[in-house]
């Protein structure tokens, strides 16, 4: 059975957004110039990654002599608030109250972060 194909960015596909968000219009050299060494990728990885982002509507190409550049179609905020709704969809039945609760809930968050929620929380309730 095929894999049906995914709105939502995997984490390679992010690693490349996040070059391109960060650098403007690229090269798929550029691209892999860009990305951390560790976990490297090949270049036909990189490229494959790219087409695959094409096809989902992340990015667009033009070509630029013998090359191809490649330019963010959706910027990182569209792209975040796009996965956060999938998430709370998905895990949280579209909750964002759950989703709130459950990071409330979680272990790992600190005293200055709770403070910084409760501060957020305040500000945006009408008095």
């Amino acid at each position: 059975m095929a894999r049906s194909k995914s709105a939502t960015l995997t984490e390679a596909e992010l690693r490349i957004m996040n070059v391109l968000w960060d650098k403007g219009p690229a090269t798929v050299h550029d691209v892999l110039n860009g990305l951390p060494a560790k976990p490297a990728l090949a270049y036909n990885s990189v490229l494959t990654i790219i087409r695959i982002l094409e096809k989902k509507g992340y990015v667009k190409h033009v070509k630029d002599g013998r090359s191809f550049v490649y330019t963010p179609q959706v910027d990182r905020t569209n792209a975040t608030r796009f996965e956060v709704r999938h998430l709370v969809s998905r895990f949280f039945g579209d909750s964002h109250e759950l989703l709130v609760l459950n990071i409330l809930e979680e272990k790992g968050i600190d005293d200055e972060e709770l403070q910084r929620l409760r501060e957020l929380l305040e500000g945006s309730n009408p008095k």
